[in-house]
């Protein structure tokens, strides 16, 4: 049993170990020092919307075995809506994860910064901090490598890692069950605590996931047998990723007040009262986070470059390389040497803000393709729920694009 159950694990830790990144350890710090466990019903809200997202991608690579791109390719007869669509997608995948590149590799190296401190290589005409560079390397290396299996492997063993790290730091705090249930279930929204509910719910529902899910599901399997597997992994690995999410949360508000502006910080003001521990365990958590985004960010980029330009998206091919290449060498650039792009990054939030809810809205016309799908296409219960995710990430992407031009 546990044989067959290893055996098909893959795709879906891979998927949980691209969302679950810094930017998501930390707005979960953030929540849980301001909101403590009021806001958690927004991570079940993600994870519930997410599992009908990614689970359109696993059945298009499953059972159509196309990228979403190639799909897009053979069913959007119009040119011009097929140009705009993969400029789009083009866009906001290859600039948007060099941007959270940069931050995966950042939040990895100030993991291990809390333990060791801070690692500077100072001359006359720049300062260059080392262990981004060590970062980048890693992931490069992991990529370089070009197997499937050995990608699997490391990611899952790193995603274990970073949830017993959070996990068993959240337990240590000592939660309320109570409180737990009332934060599930209650649906609360504090004052002013919109944007934060809007990122929980943007940091689990990403948008190269989707084409990444569909990607490694083509690389796990090829049979429309495995199905339930591809799924169950995926519904599993979604569930684990809200867990350590909800992790977070708790173990940041079991804190005492103290000024906290991310995960490193939320480290250092646990030693104190639950030991050096707390702190090891927190600081390995975040560098977990930060390595694994690292590793599947621009390898998602490289599958939508090379689905794009119509290239074999091969491992080991050149064009491959060069794509996740060009975004690991821009990430640590940025992340080594703390330049702060910040035209860059907007326009990533910009571009992801509008591709979330075309993308949805094109996940689910795929759904109802005979032609891609066959007997397994969407019945009408299920387009009604994927409709009702589509208006919400449509009113996310409302909401994002008007905090990033402050508009409301």
């Amino acid at each position: 049993m546990f044989k067959n159950l290893f055996k098909n694990i893959g795709p879906g830790p891979l998927v949980a170990a691209a969302f679950i990144g810094p930017g998501t350890v930390t707005l979960c710090t953030l929540v849980g020092v301001r909101y403590e466990f009021d806001l958690l019903w927004a991570i079940l809200l993600s994870i519930a919307a997410a599992i009908v997202l990614q689970g359109m991608a696993v059945r298009i690579g499953l059972i159509g075995q196309k990228s979403i791109i190639d799909v897009l390719r053979s069913e959007i007869k119009t040119p011009w809506i097929q140009k705009f669509i993969l400029i789009l997608i083009f866009s906001a995948i290859l600039i948007g994860n060099t941007a959270y590149e940069a931050g995966n590799i950042s939040g990895a190296a100030l993991g291990i910064e809390t333990l060791t401190g801070s690692l500077i290589w100072k001359t006359s005409f720049f300062k260059l901090k080392i262990l981004p560079l060590f970062i980048g390397f890693s992931a490069a290396f992991l990529l370089w490598i070009g197997t499937y299996k050995a990608l699997e492997r490391s990611l899952v063993f790193l995603v274990i890692l970073m949830s017993l790290s959070f996990l068993i730091t959240a337990f240590a705090t000592g939660p309320s069950v109570s409180q737990l249930f009332s934060g599930l279930f209650r649906f609360s929204t504090p004052k002013g605590s919109l944007l934060s509910i809007i990122g929980l719910v943007g940091t689990t529902i990403v948008p190269y996931n989707l084409f990444l899910h569909t990607e490694l599901v083509r690389e796990k399997w090829s049979s429309k047998a495995a199905l339930p597997f591809a799924l169950k992994d995926m519904v599993i690995a979604l569930i684990l990723g809200g867990i350590i999410s909800m992790s977070v949360i708790v173990t940041a508000a079991g804190v005492e007040v103290m000024e906290i502006n991310n995960a490193a910080d939320l480290a250092l003001g646990l030693a104190p009262v639950f030991g050096e521990a707390s702190k090891f365990l927190l600081s390995i958590g975040l560098f977990a986070a930060g390595i694994t985004s690292s590793i599947t960010a621009p390898l998602a980029a490289a599958y939508v470059v090379c689905g794009c330009f119509g290239w074999k998206a091969d491992l080991k091919s050149k064009r491959f390389r060069r794509s996740w290449a060009f975004v690991i060498f821009i990430g640590t650039l940025l992340a080594s040497t703390e330049l702060k792009f910040i035209l860059i990054i907007q326009f990533a939030q910009i571009a992801n803000g509008i591709l979330l809810p075309i993308i949805a809205a094109t996940l689910l016309w795929i759904m109802n393709k005979e032609s891609v799908l066959g007997e397994f296409k969407y019945t009408l219960l299920q387009t009604l729920l994927g409709l009702g995710i589509v208006i919400i990430s449509l009113f996310l992407s409302v909401r994002s694009l008007g905090s990033v031009f402050q508009l409301f």
